[in-house]
């Protein structure tokens, strides 16, 4: 007989270079799931591989009980949600949950941007980036061999800037977008210990992950986060690790009342990543494989990314699906940030 039950531990591969894999392992910490992680650049032999063989991958039960690898971390967090009993990331309030899984995607799609820009278009970000993930793949290596490693992982990943949108003409709206971002959130954390609340939800996360990065690892930035945002560089280190906290329902904020650092972060996410989903969206619809926007007043050129095509759609299945309440709440949070544009009737 067959399952598709998912039971712990929970087998997945990953490396802590990946926001993804530190995403995930910190929800996982924080559900108290347990979990085993195996370094991707291993590999586990006789398990299917990811198509494509994105970071982490996770190898759960398909209908006919066989293992799959499944890679996409937002969906992911919704199946543990039904599987695992307990410390919710998505909030009980339908109208709070959707602004949550606004900021995730926001944190997925858009902060990835500023990641893989710092990481891969300033010196000291390549260099540190290109031998330390070597070491993470493959720690025990001769010198010619790290060094070899190191040179084929930034020439796989510096051409791959234009995946995300990073260029000459991109970089300032890039960097001037993630200031903002750390401000926004250094002022919030004053008053609040996660975005929405007094318990962290799926956007914690996804900044989170991002972040590991940004504020933790890569020199450029990092030195940003140090000067401007004190509380953000340790606020992603408590992220690392929530197991010892106890949530409770009355943590959350409340959708009809949301504080100005949450109305400003929305309008960072109208600002910067609204234009961008849009013209993505026209572009695939269109047939074309460039992107061409307005962002913060400055032109924006990329490749055309049916991923976040999907990603789209997918919150625009989940507005449609608010009930007449709750939608008329999410309205009333998102007017004035930019991001009812995302939800206007065609």
């Amino acid at each position: 007989m067959t399952s598709s039950t998912t039971s712990a531990p929970l087998l997945l591969s990953g490396n802590p270079g990946s926001p993804y894999t530190r995403k995930m392992v910190a929800l996982l910490r924080y559900r108290r799931i347990s979990y085993r992680l195996v370094n991707s650049s291993t590999g586990i032999p006789g398990l299917p591989q990811a198509k494509p063989p994105l970071l982490p991958t996770f190898y759960l039960p398909a209908a006919d009980g066989s293992l799959q690898a499944v890679t996409d971390s937002t969906p992911l967090i919704r199946r543990f949600e039904s599987e695992f009993a307990g410390r919710s990331v998505i909030p009980l309030d339908p109208a709070l949950a959707f602004i949550d899984a606004l900021l995730e995607d926001f944190g997925d799609e858009w902060l990835t941007k500023a990641m893989f820009h710092y990481r891969w278009s300033y010196a000291a970000d390549i260099a540190k980036a290109r031998h330390v993930l070597s070491a993470q793949g493959m720690p025990m290596q001769d010198d010619v061999q790290f060094e070899k490693i190191a040179t084929y992982i930034a020439d796989r990943q510096i051409p791959r800037l234009r995946y995300v949108g990073s260029n000459p003409v991109t970089a300032p709206v890039i960097e001037a977008g993630y200031l903002r971002v750390l401000k926004v959130l250094e002022d919030h954390f004053k008053r609040h210990p996660f975005v929405l609340g007094k318990r962290p939800g799926s956007g914690d996360f996804g900044l989170y992950g991002q972040l590991t990065q940004l504020a933790h690892f890569d020199p450029t930035p990092m030195a940003l986060t140090v000067q401007h945002a004190p509380r953000v560089l340790g606020w992603v280190g408590l992220m690392e690790d929530l197991s010892g906290i106890e949530p409770n329902d009355a943590d959350w904020l409340d959708a009809s009342a949301l504080p100005e650092g949450v109305h400003t972060l929305l309008c960072e996410v109208g600002r910067l990543y609204v234009p961008v989903m849009l013209a993505n969206a026209r572009a695939l619809t269109a047939g074309e494989t460039e992107v061409h926007a307005v962002v913060d007043g400055q032109p924006w050129v990329q490749q055309a990314f049916p991923y976040q095509g999907k990603c789209l759609s997918w919150l625009r299945r989940d507005y449609q699906a608010l009930d007449a309440n709750a939608r008329a709440t999410v309205d009333r949070a998102l007017a004035g940030t930019g991001c009812e544009a995302l939800f206007a009737a065609p």
